[in-house]
């Protein structure tokens, strides 16, 4: 019958509890029931029962997949005479499974953050502890000191991280390492939120802990609780399906706390070393609150007695007293050498404290740049900085600095910006979300964001989706421009540049970037350009400071773009204007005239391209009743050099807009102007299908008042259409290119013609329409000169 009895009991299934939901929560490794949890859900644990038989039966959870259901678990029969200490193992869930290759093989991109993610939940471990020692002051009977302690042994290839935290029990090993529905953390502050207390925990990692088995083959933890006399173990192994608990029997007891051991994998072993584990932690952990300490080796410089150089000292010395008629010498000054000598020790690695989680009120401008200089590697103060909280449904704490120059890879510094540190709870996360948190064109600015409300495993995709990082964004862009706004304002100290000069050359470009493409804070970046003019000489104008000095009765925002600033200032389209006081900015960068064309207007004042046709100078009466005369009278000869040169201009006409040069080409309204036609030429990957789409239209605008007009035209009166005025024609339209700001077609036959009108013009003949001299007459026969009324017998000069 008992046989047949222990039979049936082998073959009895067991119903466990329903399983649990999962639960998208971090749980901290190191915390009461603060592991991070990777199961969905996990079977009643239904402990050793003891039968009155003596005989002892252990749980054992059955694998395969669960899927919801209610979990089954087999009982097997161990001895009576079995040791106390019995390891029982658990299974994982099948989604479990998939879960925690998903994590190694796919969350996290970077394998060194396990260091992060344990620090982080050995942090939250000590938080708790902090919090139970403050409720209940016996809880720091086992010991008083919070703090972690990190150590690496390169020999057996393993890595300790050791937090006195708040530590586990058996229940909470099991209840935390088995299952992702259970979050330590997440529990926890549900408790001090029902009590109404306040515990700043990093927690809710959801999977954070089981980033160790990106660089581990094995993973044991040890805990101790105050809440159980045992310390207990759990173990588990890279790819497998199970782990296993017990009572610790290692000889390594523990006060309070917990110790996870990572024994790594073959190509991980590089990181059992001190000094990469220090680089780790100097880089994600730094501002952690609790001391992190490092079993670190130093070697020290020691001098010591040399024996052996001190005896032959001694022996010299007393050979020399003996030739000197002495006994002996007297005893010599002991020679010393120089040993290294090492010695091992914890060091404190996280010593510098977050600035921003200090009142701004409370840090003075030396703490700040100290700390931009260290945080940034950089050795110039910063212009500016803004420290604030934002508080409410979304909680977040930056710092922001402008540089005070720019970097010297400028041309590549968008591109590869690294300049906003993201933390999460003091945690570092990571530099590379620049443009998640922060616009291209800010990129320069330089900041910490500390977030209370994003995770720590946090990935682009995340950021992407989140309305945290939009709500960080958008104050991150209000608070730079303020900044920017302050320094603006500043006024010069003497005869030294503003800030803002030294600002606007370093990062001028960046704020004109701003305005093609941040629509929404154009009017804001609209006050912080600056632009030569023709009456800032060598200082830069804002656009408010050109409003204020126009001249009554303007309407217009007159600009003039450029590949330099001479030869913005001597084209002939702003000699008019110059003339007649208005004032022309003059756009001398390639972004310029897109970031003008972008802002339109400001303070309803329209942009206008003095090179473009439709400019309005204001005349009056006589002048109009001037420029129709002068129409006029050239009609005759806009009409036949509009005919010579055919479809390379729509049309010739008199300008109004010239008073030095002889000529112009502008362009239409609409199409690219040429300052624009000649950046896209240069384009490396330019469509010229695009180039002769957006080409405008060219009309040749003629100066009536000016001499080589004036002789152009009596030629084409005396002779009508003949080469002289042909090449006239083609070579003045060939020179306007140029002073236009257009490139010649064809260089060889602009060199031609001129040569030939050199040439010419030294024979005094002239030349053809080709470039070629005029073929010379044939003179008449020479003839002797006849003097009328003379006597040419009696001349002397002929006898």
């Amino acid at each position: 019958m008992r046989r047949m009895g222990m039979s049936m009991l082998r073959a009895l299934p067991v119903q466990a509890s329903a399983t649990r939901h999962v639960q998208a929560v971090r749980t901290p490794i190191l915390a009461a029931g603060g592991l991070n949890p990777v199961t969905s859900s996990r079977s009643a644990y239904a402990g050793i029962a003891t039968f009155r038989n003596g005989i002892s039966l252990r749980s054992t959870v059955a694998s395969g997949p669960w899927s919801g259901k209610m979990g089954r678990k087999t009982l097997s029969v161990s001895s009576a005479a079995a040791t106390d200490v019995q390891e029982e193992t658990h299974e994982y869930q099948a989604e479990v499974h998939r879960m925690m290759d998903m994590i190694v093989n796919s969350l996290y991109s970077n394998r060194e953050v396990f260091l992060r993610e344990l620090v982080s939940n050995g942090s939250d471990a000590l938080d708790k502890m902090r919090f139970e020692g403050l409720t209940d002051r016996s809880a720091f009977e086992t010991g008083e000191e919070l703090e972690m302690r990190i150590k690496a042994d390169s020999e057996k290839h393993t890595i300790t991280i050791e937090d006195t935290g708040i530590g586990m029990t058996k229940e909470e090993l099991l209840d935390s390492l088995g299952t992702i529905a259970r979050s330590g953390t997440a529990k926890f502050a549900e408790r001090v939120k029902e009590t109404k207390g306040d515990a700043q925990l990093i927690g809710q990692f959801g999977v954070g802990f089981y980033s160790s088995f990106l660089v581990a083959d094995k993973v044991t933890v040890q805990s101790k609780s105050n809440n159980s006399d045992k310390q207990w173990l759990w173990e588990s192994a890279s790819g497998s399906h199970s782990f296993k608990v017990k009572e610790d029997d290692s000889g390594e007891p523990l006060k309070r706390g917990t110790r996870v051991t990572l024994h790594l994998k073959e190509d991980a072993y590089e990181l059992a070393d001190e000094k990469k584990l220090g680089e780790l932690i100097k880089q994600y952990s730094e501002f952690i609150q609790f001391p992190i300490r490092l079993w670190t080796t130093k070697s020290e410089q020691e001098k010591v007695p040399d024996e052996e150089a001190t005896k032959r000292k001694q022996e010299s010395a007393d050979a020399k007293a003996k030739e000197e008629g002495k006994e002996a010498a007297d005893p010599v000054e002991p020679v010393t050498r120089t040993v290294s000598k090492s010695s091992e020790a914890w060091q404190v690695q996280n010593d510098s404290k977050p600035l921003w989680t200090r009142s701004p009120r409370e840090v003075s401008k030396d703490e700040y740049d100290a700390f931009f200089k260290q945080t940034f590697k950089e050795f110039l103060e910063p212009l500016s900085n803004s420290h604030f909280n934002v508080e409410g449904t979304i909680e977040f704490t930056a710092i922001l600095f402008v540089p005070g120059m720019a970097p010297f890879e400028q041309q590549d510094a968008m591109a590869r910006s690294r300049n906003i540190k993201l933390f999460v709870k003091r945690v570092f996360i990571s530099d590379e979300f620049d443009e998640d948190l922060m616009p291209r064109y800010l990129s320069f600015i330089k900041g910490i964001v500390d977030s209370s409300d994003l995770p720590l495993n946090v990935s682009r995709e995340i950021l992407q989706e989140s309305r945290v990082v939009r709500v960080i964004k958008r104050q991150l862009v209000k608070r730079s421009l303020d900044m920017l706004r302050e320094i603006a304002n500043r006024p010069a100290e003497g005869d030294k540049k503003s800030d803002y000069s030294t600002f606007w050359e370093s990062f001028g470009r960046n704020l004109k970037l701003g305005c093609i493409e941040d629509q929404g804070n154009r009017k804001v970046l609209a006050e912080l350009l600056r632009f030569p003019s023709s009456k800032s000489q060598d200082d830069m104008t804002s656009l408010k400071d050109y409003v204020s000095r126009m001249k009554e009765g303007q309407k217009d925002v007159f600009y003039m773009a450029a590949d330099s600033l001479n030869a913005a200032s001597s084209a002939p389209f702003v000699e008019r204007l110059v003339q007649r006081n208005y004032e022309v900015l003059y756009l001398t960068e390639p972004i310029d005239e897109v970031a003008i064309q972008n802002l339109a207007e400001y303070d309803d004042k329209k942009f206008v391209d003095v090179s473009r046709e439709g400019i309005d100078l204001g005349a009056d009466d006589q002048d109009t009743k001037k420029t129709e005369e002068q129409v006029e009278q050239l009609k005759s000869l806009t009409e036949y050099m509009a005919k010579v040169l055919g479809d390379k201009v729509e049309k010739v006409v008199v300008s109004q807009r010239l008073a030095d040069s002889p000529c112009a080409l502008v362009t239409s309204k609409f199409g690219y102007s040429a300052n624009m036609e000649r950046i896209m030429k240069t384009q490396a990957m330019g469509d010229n299908r695009a180039m002769e789409y957006m080409r405008g239209r060219r009309t040749l605008e003629v100066n009536p008042d000016h001499p080589v007009i004036s002789s152009l035209k009596d030629r084409f009166d005396e002779h009508g259409d003949s080469d002289n005025a042909q090449a006239m024609t083609e070579l003045l339209y060939e020179t306007s290119l140029l002073t236009s700001g257009f490139s010649v077609d064809s260089p060889k036959d602009f060199a031609k013609r001129i040569y030939g009108m050199m040439s010419g013009s030294s024979t005094g003949n002239g030349a053809s329409a080709n470039g070629q001299p005029r073929k010379q007459k044939q003179s008449a026969p020479a003839v002797d000169p006849e003097i009328l009324g003379a006597d040419t017998q009696n001349d002397p000069w002929k006898q």
